[in-house]
């Protein structure tokens, strides 16, 4: 099922595009049928409850696994992810729900991590840890985010807050494609709104952004184009304009299932 076509994208090559993609582990086809698009300055969402497919979805995008049929684009290129640092060196930054933080460390080390630079020449050489906090600090404002202090730990930061820092990163390393694996499964509604807001700021810094949520309110705050997926087949692919919220939470509830389920028990 296909929507209709959101304006100003059908003419960009996508940045990310699925064409009936499948993986099969064994016996068992976890995707089938699936395709997808990401536009740069978008948000796609990816819809489903537990046992959908989302987390292998989030795999192939990410370069965790590949795929067994169907065709991965990267813009406009077929091409065969090999591995995370694969996506990441085209430009594909994953986020996933328990994130890889050293709880310890202040703010700007986590935001560095791996990636640190330093100054120096020899035995001399050490990090320029003056040039991470300003940076830390510059990169989080870029996007609306002032934390308190970034040499607190970053484990006494809020849920959201953690997020937020991450979607930053992201950002600040140049990442195209931002992939959020349920990113407000955890949280409150108050903390929900805060990661929400930092999502629509990366979009409108020019990122595509995946959005994987089973919550169709957060979806449809943000998103621009919708994937739902069901039992691994995609049992909707919608523009905004193709489906209004009412439509997004009933397919999400099951649709024509729900609708036997209401009737079985007000039979009952």
């Amino acid at each position: 099922m296909t929507g209709g076509t959101a304006a100003g994208t059908a003419e960009r090559t996508a940045l990310v595009e699925l064409t009936d993609v499948a993986k099969q582990y064994g016996n068992v086809r976890a995707l089938e049928g699936v395709s997808l698009e990401v536009h740069a300055g978008g948000v796609t969402c990816v819809l489903g409850d537990n046992g959908a497919g989302k987390s292998t979805l989030i795999k192939i995008i990410a370069g965790l696994h590949g795929h067994d049929a169907g065709t991965l684009r990267i813009e406009g290129e077929e091409t065969r992810l090999t591995s995370p640092r694969d996506a990441l060196d085209r430009g594909i930054a994953t986020v996933y729900q328990d994130l890889a933080v050293v709880p310890l460390m202040p703010v700007w080390r986590n935001f560095f991590l791996g990636s640190e630079p330093r100054r120096g020449a020899g035995p001399f050489r050490r990090l320029d840890t003056g040039l991470m906090r300003r940076t830390t600090r510059e990169a989080l404002l870029r996007l609306g985010i002032d934390l308190r202090d970034v040499d607190q730990p970053i484990g006494t930061l809020s849920g959201g807050e953690r997020q937020c820092v991450a979607i930053a990163r992201a950002v600040h390393f140049g990442a195209k494609v931002l992939v959020l694996d349920e990113p407000t499964a955890a949280l409150g509604v108050k903390q929900s709104g805060v990661v929400l807001k930092y999502v629509a700021a990366a979009r409108d810094e020019g990122l595509g952004v995946v959005l994987i949520t089973h919550n169709p309110h957060h979806a449809y705050l943000v998103g621009d184009r919708f994937v739902l997926l069901r039992r691994g087949t995609m049992v909707g692919n919608y523009t905004r304009d193709g489906i209004t919220l009412d439509e997004l939470t009933q397919q999400m509830a099951g649709g024509s299932d729900l609708d036997a389920l209401v009737h079985e028990l007000r039979r009952s």
